[in-house]
């Protein structure tokens, strides 16, 4: 059955573990085909069935989230930063209104009732709310929660006589809470800084001139207008006017391209000075900055090994310390005859430590963090798996040309044979090769200089890894590698260069061959020093080309291994040996250029993309996207992934290790519920602020 997708705002959501839970139940439903909810980002995206009504779903949603986290809601435009901060004024009133009441408690003799009142009317005011919360859950079957966990250690600190132990946990809580809130909606904010490049409108042109519409409204062929200043809304191809154009949002590179007419420019650039005229070529939906910001958003979807443990874990993990608390209230005084309020205490001191809000909120938002780092530096990563998965690689396989070369090839020289002439065998290669889009096809239409005449050629076939056939002039003409040649018979010279060689033959005789060469990339060399530095010292090249210009290439940038005179197959069965080779020492990764190695990309553990901007065929079979031609940034790619990682991992131990040591300590009467606060909202605060450090990764650069 179709579906139709839909994405919603929330306001409101503080609280992963709700989030947790709002998806769960809203999978469930019946009409959803699939649910997902961005706590990072604060939106829920959709599928629905076709025959269902998206009203009636949307309402059903809403009765969810505010059963789930009252306060919570779906709303048509993101809250803005104004709105948040007059929501967060409110809150600290009310909780100012409870401080002065708290303080008026401890002023008051001990013992007395307006003492007792004015404590729990502080109470009431902190944790009104996490108390309702928690009788809603009851009600509707969900008890283990960190509501839960809280309103029972405060009410059993009353019925101890802890009044002020009681009141203060919801205050510190609800404290702490704030800033955790705050912190998080920081990290929100500059994760969609980061996705800031979607455009607001387009000036189409009419006859009375141009007119501001939704770019979804704008169709390829239409002319529109780009101002200095304004972000370029949609793909298109310069009709008028030469400017230069800021693609850092894009490609995270600081120096601006200057654009002319007839140059390909992309949606999400800023125009920095003159005025543009294009013609677009891609439909809104299809666009790059499209692309990219569906690619950003989703990636929260895919959840690293880590993440998915950790939810697991969570899940777990409550009740079986609720069963425990209950346990240290009841077993110790029923074997030692010790007080039973004693042993309450501590059972009270022990939930609240329990509370796995630290380990939910900072591992999803360690990861988010390192794809946005990774989106600011031009590097697109589908999901926290892969960027998880990368920090453990040791292995890397190369493509060559325009991976680790430029792909642009210079004719250097041409050696015809005997009863032939240089400028008939560049004639011949010319017309054969007119209709490929091979660079060693544009390199010699470059070198030719002219635009051969199509009445002259015909029966133009592509031979996928060897070449192409065609008739010219009468004649058929073969123009491609020595395998082209030897499947048809022809002996081509042995005296090949260093460089690569085109082979061309006419009526199956050999007429002699093209020299050229392709121009390694300036970083390629100091990236794969740094990679090696990195630990990634299996290096391996993949390529079609002759053996001896793979050495060449491999032995200047340092490469270990190299496989040569490989078809796009037999790339794909090379990999498969060293990823089996390779098994339980880290995920292979393979690097290409993204538009022949489609097949190798998706093959490999991880598949990079270089030089993707634009490119429909890597984006979609890449799991990384480098959106320009920099080797070097598969450096960063590597280095923001371990610095993900490595927070990641702290967040964890930092987390599990002061629970289990405040754990431990509760049940031996050395932690009181004040302690027991910081080891629960102050780990979780600490938690988010370390996961934000990731976020900040790569500005130094920019």
């Amino acid at each position: 059955m179709e579906t139709t997708r839909h994405e919603w705002t929330l306001t409101g959501l503080g609280c992963a573990n709700c989030a947790r839970k709002i998806e769960a139940e809203v999978r469930k439903m019946e009409g959803v085909a699939s649910a997902r909810l961005d706590f990072a980002n604060s939106k829920i995206y959709l599928e629905l069935d076709s025959d269902q009504d998206a009203d009636g779903i949307r309402e059903r949603v809403k009765t969810i989230i505010s059963g789930i986290e009252p306060g919570c809601c779906i709303n048509d435009t993101e809250a803005s930063e104004s709105d948040d901060r007059m929501h967060f004024r409110k809150r600290i009133a009310i909780y100012i209104a409870g401080l002065v009441i708290f303080i008026a408690a401890i002023i008051l003799p001990g013992g007395s009732w307006p003492e007792t009142l004015l404590f729990v009317t502080a109470w009431l005011i902190f944790g009104g709310q996490v108390i309702a919360k928690s009788f809603r859950n009851i009600l509707k079957g969900r008890v283990f929660d960190e509501n839960f966990l809280m309103t029972i250690a405060t009410i059993g600190a009353f019925i101890l006589g802890e009044y002020a132990e009681g009141a203060s946990v919801m205050l510190f809580y609800q404290v702490g809470e704030m800033f955790q809130e705050y912190a998080l909606d920081k990290s929100r904010r500059s994760i969609r800084r980061l996705l800031d490049i979607k455009p607001e409108y387009a000036n189409i042109m009419t006859e009375s001139g141009p007119v501001k519409v939704s770019p979804a409204n704008v169709r390829p062929g239409d002319r529109i207008m780009v101002l200095p200043g304004e972000r370029i809304p949609l793909d298109g191809r310069v009709l008028e006017g030469h400017s230069s154009v800021d693609t850092s949002p894009l490609t995270g590179e600081s120096l601006p391209r200057d654009v002319q007419a007839g140059d390909e420019v992309l949606s999400g650039s800023i125009n920095q000075s003159g005025v543009l005229t294009l013609e677009v070529t891609k439909s809104y939906e299809n666009s790059t900055v499209s692309r990219i910001l569906e690619l950003v958003q989703n990636a929260s979807g895919r959840k690293a090994v880590t993440e998915r443990f950790i939810t697991r874990f969570a899940a777990k993990y409550t009740p079986a310390v609720v069963g425990l608390a209950a346990m240290l209230a009841i077993l110790p005084p029923l074997i030692t005859s010790t007080p039973f309020s004693q042993w309450a205490y501590r059972a009270l001191v022990f939930l609240v430590i329990s509370c796995p809000c630290a380990l939910v909120i900072s591992i999803p938002l360690g990861f988010f963090g390192g794809i946005g780092a990774a989106s600011r530096q031009g590097i697109l990563v589908k999901g926290g798996n892969y960027l998880e998965a990368l920090a453990r690689t040791e292995t890397m396989v190369f493509d060559k040309t325009g991976t680790l070369t430029t792909g642009v090839f210079q004719v250097t020289g041409i050696v015809p044979r005997p009863g032939f002439t240089g400028q008939e065998i560049l004639h011949y290669a010319a017309c054969a090769e007119s209709y490929s889009t091979h660079p060693l096809a544009r390199s010699v239409l470059e070198r030719y200089g002219d635009n051969p005449d199509p009445a002259r050629m015909d029966d133009h076939a592509e031979i996928p890894g060897k070449g192409v056939r065609a008739r010219v002039d009468g004649k058929q003409v073969l123009c491609g590698n020595r395998k082209l040649m030897g499947d048809y018979g022809i002996a081509a010279d042995e005296g090949a260069s260093a460089g690569t060689s085109l082979y061309v033959a006419v009526d199956g005789v050999y007429a002699g061959r093209i020299d050229m060469e392709d121009t390694i990339k300036p970083d390629a060399a100091s990236a794969l020093e740094s990679l090696q530095a990195m630990g990634i010292h299996d290096t391996v090249l993949l390529t079609g080309d002759v053996r001896e210009t793979a050495n060449e290439v491999a032995g200047r940038l340092g490469i270990g291994r190299v496989h040569s005179q490989l078809l796009p197959q037999d790339k794909v069965t090379v990999l498969e040996s060293i990823i089996e080779e390779k098994k339980g020492s880290g995920p292979v990764v393979f690097v290409g250029d993204g538009i022949n190695d489609a097949a190798v990309i998706s093959r490999a553990d991880i598949g990079i993309a270089m030089g993707g901007i634009g490119s429909d065929a890597a984006i979609e079979a890449a799991d990384i996207v480098i959106m320009n031609d920099e080797v070097g940034k598969l450096c960063d790619a590597v280095s923001i992934a371990r610095k993900t990682r490595r927070i990641v991992f702290q967040n964890i131990v930092l987390a599990l290790g002061v629970k289990i040591l405040f754990l431990i300590m509760a049940t031996g009467g050395l932690a009181t519920l004040w302690e027991a606060v910081f080891a629960d909202v102050g780990v979780a605060l600490l938690a988010v602020l370390n996961a934000m450090r990731v976020i900040k990764t790569g500005r130094s650069r920019r």
